[in-house]
């Protein structure tokens, strides 16, 4: 019987071993960084390829990733406008801790208005009727034409 119970926890323990925790937890997460996000003209709705999002001129932070990413800009009337980002990373040693940077920061977009639609695409215009021309004023001191139709004769 002790065997039995002994072969029992045995197994149970070596069971419990594959819910170790990953190493991935070792993993330092990455770090947030603001970037400060701009436009001219201002007022432009800004959001980056990596969620956050705002109005300009405003400041987001993110989690920088491994790469770079990118923030589109969009304005009534103007031409939408994308800017590529860098992250640049410089690795710290034992007497200086590791850093991370954006380039460029602020990032700013100049966004250009929009081209009119060109004719041909515009909506066709039905082409109004003219109106029929107005009797001429009768003369003064000639009565008034009656409201009820003149007597038919046969």
């Amino acid at each position: 019987m002790r065997r039995a119970i002994a072969i029992a926890i045995t197994g149970y323990g070596l069971a419990g071993c594959s819910s170790l925790p990953s190493l991935d937890a070792f993993k330092p997460t990455p770090p947030t960084v603001q970037v400060q996000l701009d436009s001219v003209p201002p007022g432009a709705d800004a959001r980056t390829s990596l969620g956050p999002g705002c109005k300009t001129p405003c400041a987001v932070a993110v989690s920088a990733p491994d790469s770079g990413f990118s923030v589109a800009y969009t304005l009534n009337k103007f031409k939408p406008a994308t800017v590529p980002v860098q992250v640049i990373r410089i690795p710290g040693d034992f007497s200086s801790p590791g850093s991370t940077t954006i380039d460029p920061n602020p990032v700013v977009a100049e966004l250009q208005p929009a081209a009119p639609p060109p004719r041909a695409a515009r909506k066709m215009l039905t082409p109004k009727k003219p109106k029929p021309p107005k009797a001429a004023a009768a003369p003064a001191g000639a009565p008034e034409p009656s409201p009820t139709p003149a007597p038919t004769t046969r």
